[in-house]
């Protein structure tokens, strides 16, 4: 980092409002920050210590000075083939944590869409039907009392995990060090999550996720993608699911085999499944998941809101007021572990 006088010059490359951008300027005097967007040019790179960004990222060459980068993203999976993010002396910090609430939400939703049969209502409100048997084909069950298995216990999975317990669910998860529940040093909104990690009845190792799905009737999905996670669920854990189950993936599209997903809902292994994200995006239109009833499809927008900047620039006011103290940033990418 820089000697504690001197100038910190740091490029905000996303399309962040003037008053966004006068916010972080009054951080403090030291902080230099300039918005290049789309477009950063080459004088800029060459003085940037700091870069705040998307998908524009400089060559290591251009950008000698640059010491930290803070991405609008919460993966890290889309820049992995850049050189400057796997440059060992150049940290990386994701924006995990700001879409908690919103992507939590979004899957309380589709429970309940599930639940309450939602998707037959639209398709009987389509044919201008009033079924006979109404009573009996929309008796849900409640929530409460089901169980939610939650796949990769970060910000996002511990939003639901204590939204869920509210609700009365049973709440089982998988995380990568079961010994260590509590282990979570990332951005939370306040108010938010389970940073103790004591919601969950039993906390299982990725390598368990068919004996926890066996359990679940709710299983989603919020592990980040890795060489590791690619496929996680799989042949093995269709069936394990119960055939009154729905799958939930708000993660990437790969850790999900989509061709065994396929099979798995057209022969009515798994109650549904609602997909927000896909092996291949945008999802094609020859896929058969369009034509099954049993799938709900988003066009990966769970994580979406209407303040989404105003929380992202939250999460960098926080890691630039601990760089300028120098203490650790949050959400630091550990290249070790891929996320």
């Amino acid at each position: 980092m820089t000697d504690v006088n001197d100038p910190i010059h740091v490029i905000v490359a996303m399309d962040f409002s003037d008053a966004l951008m006068a916010e972080l300027r009054d951080i403090s005097p030291r902080l230099h920050i300039e918005r290049h967007f789309p477009t950063v040019p080459e004088k800029a790179w060459a003085e940037a210590e700091i870069l705040y960004t998307l998908g524009t990222f400089p060559d290591p060459a251009q950008a000698p000075r640059l010491r930290w980068i803070q991405l609008h993203s919460a993966g890290v999976n889309h820049a992995l083939h850049e050189p400057i993010i796997m440059a060992e002396d150049v940290e990386v910090t994701t924006s995990s944590g700001i879409h908690a609430v919103a992507m939590s939400e979004f899957c309380l939703g589709m429970m309940l869409a599930f639940n309450y049969k939602v998707p037959t209502m639209q398709e009987l409100k389509h044919k201008g039907e009033w079924p006979k048997e109404r009573q009996k084909i929309f008796a849900p069950l409640t929530l409460r009392g089901q169980t939610l298995g939650i796949v990769g216990y970060g910000a996002i999975g511990r939003e639901l995990a204590r939204a869920a317990d509210h609700l009365g669910m049973k709440v089982l998860a998988i995380k990568r060090d079961v010994m260590h529940p509590e282990d979570f040093d990332g951005y939370a909104e306040p108010g938010t999550g389970d940073q103790g990690g004591e919601i969950p009845l039993r906390i299982y190792p990725p390598e368990a996720i068919a004996s926890m799905a066996s359990e679940c009737d709710f299983l989603v999905l919020t592990v980040p993608l890795t060489v590791k996670t690619t496929h996680i669920v799989g042949e093995d854990v269709f069936k394990a699911l119960k055939k009154t189950a729905v799958l939930i993936n708000v993660a990437r599209g790969p850790v999900v085999d989509e061709d065994a997903l396929i099979s798995a809902l057209a022969a009515n292994r798994l109650a549904g499944a609602a997909l927000d994200v896909f092996e291949e995006e945008p999802l094609p239109t020859t896929s058969p998941l369009w034509n099954l009833d049993n799938v709900i499809i988003s066009p990966h927008v769970a994580g979406n809101t209407v303040n989404y900047h105003e929380r992202a620039a939250a999460l960098f006011t926080a890691n630039l007021e601990r760089y300028l103290e120098k203490q650790s940033l949050l959400n630091r990418f550990t290249r070790q572990h891929g996320y």
